[in-house]
């Protein structure tokens, strides 16, 4: 195996080689520059600055982003439309170079809050969406991995080797350091609860009341929990602590200034490869046991509770329907199954469908976000009672952000078991779908459980 610098040194020559090739003196646009790496990825290092990161352990992917070269924000119910114009123009003058013949690209990223419309008093460390071109990117997948470089035009060759090379210094070395073992477990102080459980309870039963008078089908709620730690929180040792717990779950971490939001989502909002797309139903959650034979009898149990198999259908139903909108054909959803995480249990079903021409991941997010699993059902009546009821705003806990592709295809993720952490301090998220037959203290318990997916991995970093 090739050592770190001797990496380093390979890069910087085969940069120089080929950032001439680039169409340097072309009015408008984007060009990109993608430099095969020796081997796989399995982490992507923490640098100071923009940082966005998604890996998946199970998939073995992983796409990270550092610096800006593009980046554009909306806010409103026309956001994704705004964003899609300037996504489209992007991809219409985006060229790439590819000497190593890896068959990668440039990607951007596509984040956004919760709710289109965010209150002014509402503090944010990130805008309500954005598309986000990086300049530097990390791309790995079965194996094989690349670096891209990528650069709005015109552009100079002394311009860009200015910028790219000490790019290349602070993150090629990092990419070979073993990754760090847990810290020892410390003890994390716990703050309020926001709602706390007397709230809690009665939120719960006002939802209940409205769906007994049947304004609307479901509702998720949502609490925040703060902690403080004793140190600083290492992100790098965080990530790495997520993926080892939650391999089957989406880590991601993005930071543009100031405090990073980090997640370890199980759930997809969709795939998009061509004309084909699959979109997860997850909805309907018991917790662990330690013991064999009771974690087999607690997912039976889940397997044929009304009460939650109601909760998956509303979901399944309503993604299956927004697909019609979009698909000349949507398969019945294949499903339900059971997600087996270690913390907590779900019922999923995968929704696939052929997609009509022209549809991209900005109409797809349109139609599916929010799904009935994070916000309700129906979704506008849902989200007009939330709006009025609950006591924070969600911010970025039960948005959504991906990986956009140059030909405007990709996968999104929706924002679950989230944490906003800044220096010792890190504010949890977690929610849970409120039907006819809900218990307050048992969805008390069930946001305990899927609390601990961050808590818990926060011990250790």
């Amino acid at each position: 195996m090739l050592q770190p610098l001797k990496v380093l040194e390979q890069l910087k020559a085969r940069l120089r080689e080929t950032v001439a090739s680039l169409p340097l003196d072309r009015d408008g646009g984007y060009a990109s520059i993608i430099l095969e790496l020796p081997h796989g990825l399995t982490h992507a290092p923490d640098i100071a600055g923009p940082r966005f990161l998604f890996a998946h352990s199970h998939r073995g992917d992983l796409r990270a982003g550092y610096g800006i070269a593009g980046e554009w924000r909306a806010e409103g119910p026309k956001r994704l439309d705004i964003l899609r114009a300037k996504a489209r123009a992007v991809a219409a003058n985006w060229q790439h170079v590819d000497p190593d013949e890896t068959g990668f690209s440039g990607f951007g990223m596509l984040g956004l809050a919760a709710s289109p419309n965010p209150s002014r008093s509402e503090e944010s460390d990130l805008p309500n969406a954005i598309f986000w071109l990086p300049e530097l990117a990390l791309i790995s997948h079965a194996g094989q991995a690349a670096l891209v470089l990528t650069t709005s035009l015109p552009s100079t060759l002394d311009a860009l080797l200015t910028r790219w090379e000490p790019l290349l210094d602070s993150v090629v070395p990092l990419l070979d350091v073993p990754a760090q073992d847990p810290l020892t477990q410390a003890h994390l102080d716990p703050g309020d609860s926001t709602p706390d459980q007397d709230d809690w309870r009665e939120l719960v039963l006002t939802a209940l009341d409205e769906i007994d008078q049947n304004r609307f089908e479901k509702v998720v709620l949502w609490r925040r929990l703060r902690l403080r730690g004793h140190r600083r929180f290492d992100l790098t040792r965080l990530n790495a602590a997520l993926a080892y717990l939650f391999p089957s779950c989406q880590v991601v971490n993005i930071r543009l200034h100031g405090a990073s939001f980090v997640a370890a989502t199980p759930e997809r909002l969709f795939t998009q490869r061509r004309d084909r797309v699959e979109a997860d139903a997850l909805a309907g959650t018991a917790c662990r046991a330690e013991d064999a034979d009771l974690d087999a009898e607690i997912t039976r149990d889940l397997q044929h509770c009304e009460k939650n198999l109601r909760e998956q259908r509303v979901v399944a139903d309503a993604v299956a329907e927004a697909l019609t909108h979009c698909c000349s054909h949507v398969e019945p959803p294949d499903g339900p199954r059971i997600m087996q995480l270690n913390n907590a249990q779900h019922l999923w079903s995968i929704i696939r469908g052929r997609l009509n021409p022209g549809v991209d991941v900005f109409r797809l997010t349109d139609l599916l976000h929010p799904t009935p699993a994070t916000n309700g059902q129906p979704r506008q009546q849902a989200h007009d009672w939330l709006r009025e009821h609950e006591p924070l705003e969600r911010g970025w806990y039960t948005g959504t952000a991906g990986i956009v592709e140059p030909d405007l295809t990709g996968e999104l993720w929706v924002l679950l078991r989230c944490a906003r952490i800044d220096d010792r301090v890190a504010d949890l998220f977690a929610g849970a779908g409120i039907v006819a037959g809900s218990d307050p203290m048992a969805e008390w318990q069930e946001t305990g459980h899927k609390l601990a997916a961050i808590s818990t991995a926060l011990q250790f970093a």
